[in-house]
């Protein structure tokens, strides 16, 4: 009994793997539309403005409660996340059910896709990388 009910366990952590490794590619333009539900509180502004929510530019891959100037929940505060693509998924998907707590009203995108498609339009929104600088350059 023992041999089968960890025969189903190993069945569904495979499932669930499989789940986030199929997750879908994102596309950049489609969650520029989707993103028009979060910019009554959000921005991806390059001057790093914030709105009723933090400034998102840059988030992917940024630890939570960070952007600069915003004043986060406690609970966003002591969350400890890193915006991994992942974590950001789950986020949209449930924000209340990842970070209890947080001040965020938004329900959720319970679509994989369109979560897919925000994330995708935030790492392209993201800081530009500094031009190179040329090398000697003659007067």
């Amino acid at each position: 009994m023992k041999f089968l009910a960890r025969l189903a366990m190993f069945g569904l952590m495979a499932g669930m793997a499989t789940a986030i490794a199929a997750a879908p590619p994102g596309d950049a333009p489609a969650g520029a539309t989707v993103f028009k539900k979060c910019i009554a509180c959000h921005s991806v502004d390059p001057a790093g403005r914030n709105g009723l929510g933090p400034n998102l530019r840059g988030v992917v891959g940024r630890a939570a409660a960070k952007a600069p100037g915003f004043a986060y929940s406690p609970a966003m505060a002591t969350a400890k996340l890193v915006w991994t693509e992942q974590n950001l998924s789950r986020f949209l998907a449930s924000p209340r059910q990842v970070v209890p707590g947080t001040r965020m009203t938004f329900a959720g995108l319970p679509n994989q896709q369109d979560r897919a498609n925000v994330i995708a339009f935030l790492q392209q929104s993201g800081p530009k990388p500094p031009a190179p600088k040329q090398k000697g350059a003659k007067k």
